[in-house]
């Protein structure tokens, strides 16, 4: 990997985008970020000093391995299934009906080309800016992949839609990835996704990823992942609801990842009576540092923001919960609830849960709770007493404790692909 001046990438941008067939404004959105980086900072996280983790290191623009058949894909699905491994797009399915309602599930790139006006009306415009900080700018300048998903008004979507995004552990390739989610007036969907680390190899990379959604008028998305990248991939996650009038985004990260992780999860109410839901789930191990910020802001009357994380350590990992809730003058009516739980299984463990309120207008309802322990020896005695090993009744008790975010997502099957994820972290 490289780690230099970023203007001396100004040529490898220009070619990677004629590669890519963008369109003129895209070259030019890149350029002008690129032209940032130097002058912006990082992004800050309370308690977390993530300028030691290299975010910004350039890897290579080409792919640096050949892929075999890591995916098994089930031909029996019907739904919308989009997968990338690396930069490469390996299925894109979308069932008839819904083409011909006008439903799009494509990679970013073929949106650019065959839906220029949309992708370029919303890209990083609404829900991120590439100027917010030296990440997102990095990210707007050097994006390698990702998908585009549009819903028009008044469709509802029954089988989820599914984005599977594939790093390969052998990889010297950028893994910039960007996935603009598009919910018009009155849509309703499920999107599940997934970004995981596949294959053999010890190449230490970064990945870079920035999700937007943007819910319109009386839209109603359930989002749900499940982040799995592995151990030598130091990862920047920015997911971003854009929400605006009586339109609705609910949230069921897990956060499974295993290096060290900055993340940031944010819903902007907009309009008047826009909801947001978050929860998250996420498990540290080994040495392993996480950062995550979550934050919801209110800035429409009578909107709601409500979040919900726990989190476990286990050896001498560390996790920090940040959680921000915003209500902005003029925001009358809002509410915005945060519940933050971690729960240490070793002396060695470190946790932060950070609760912040900012209140900015009267006549609104707020509040927050936070706790950092152990498992509760009462419940373990009481489980022992029933017979269970102590291993099986601490299982037990951390399943309970991490099921509010298992309870939210709305597809069997994904609830138990997220607890099987949890029981491996945890053995």
């Amino acid at each position: 990997m490289k780690d230099v001046q970023f203007t001396t990438y100004l040529d490898d941008l220009k070619a990677f985008s004629v590669g890519q067939g963008e369109p003129e404004w895209m070259l030019e959105f890149r350029l002008a970020a690129l032209a940032k980086l130097e002058e912006l900072d990082l992004p800050k996280i309370e308690r977390v000093k993530i300028d030691r983790w290299n975010l910004t290191t350039v890897a290579d623009f080409e792919e640096s391995v050949e892929y075999g058949n890591v995916y098994n894909f089930d031909a029996s699905k019907d739904n919308p299934i989009l997968v990338q491994h690396g930069n490469t797009t390996v299925v894109e399915q979308m069932p008839v009906s819904l083409s011909e309602q006008g439903v799009i599930f494509t990679d970013i790139f073929t949106a650019m080309q065959e839906h220029p006006e949309l992708v370029k009306e919303y890209y990083m415009q609404l829900a991120v800016k590439p100027d917010e900080d030296k990440l997102t700018a990095f990210h707007a300048a050097f994006m390698s992949g990702g998908s585009f998903l549009y819903v028009p008004k008044n469709v509802v979507i029954e089988e989820p839609i599914e984005g599977i995004y594939l790093h390969n552990a052998a990889s010297t390739t950028n893994f910039v990835k960007h996935v603009l989610v598009l919910a018009d007036e009155n849509s309703q969907f499920n999107y599940l996704e997934r970004f995981q680390t596949v294959g053999e190899g010890d190449v230490k990379s970064v990945a870079n990823i920035v999700i937007e959604v943007v819910a319109k008028q009386a839209a109603k998305v359930k989002f749900s992942a499940i982040d799995q990248l592995g151990v030598n991939v130091t990862a920047y996650m920015n997911r971003r609801g854009h929400i605006l009038r009586d339109a609705s985004v609910d949230w069921a990260i897990g956060v499974m990842n295993d290096a060290n992780v900055v993340a940031d999860f944010d819903s902007d109410l907009i309009g008047e009576g826009a909801h947001s839901e978050v929860k998250a789930v996420a498990i540290s191990a080994g040495r392993q540092t996480q950062g995550i910020d979550t934050r919801v802001t209110n800035y429409g009357r009578h909107s709601i923001g409500h979040i919900l994380q726990h989190g476990v350590i286990r050896e001498r990992g560390t996790l920090t919960f940040n959680g921000i809730g915003h209500i902005i003058k003029g925001a009358k009516g809002a509410d915005a609830q945060q519940e933050s739980r971690v729960l240490m299984l070793s002396d060695q463990a470190r946790g932060d849960a950070n609760p912040i309120l900012l209140i900015d207008e009267n006549e609104v309802t707020a509040g927050h709770a936070a706790s950092v322990g152990r498992v509760d020896p009462e419940e373990m005695y009481y489980l022992m007493s029933r017979g269970l090993k102590k291993t099986e009744a601490e299982r037990l008790v951390i399943r309970g404790f991490l099921g509010s975010v298992l309870t939210a997502i709305p597809v069997k099957e994904v609830r138990q692909e997220l607890a099987e994820v949890i029981e491996r972290k945890l053995s």
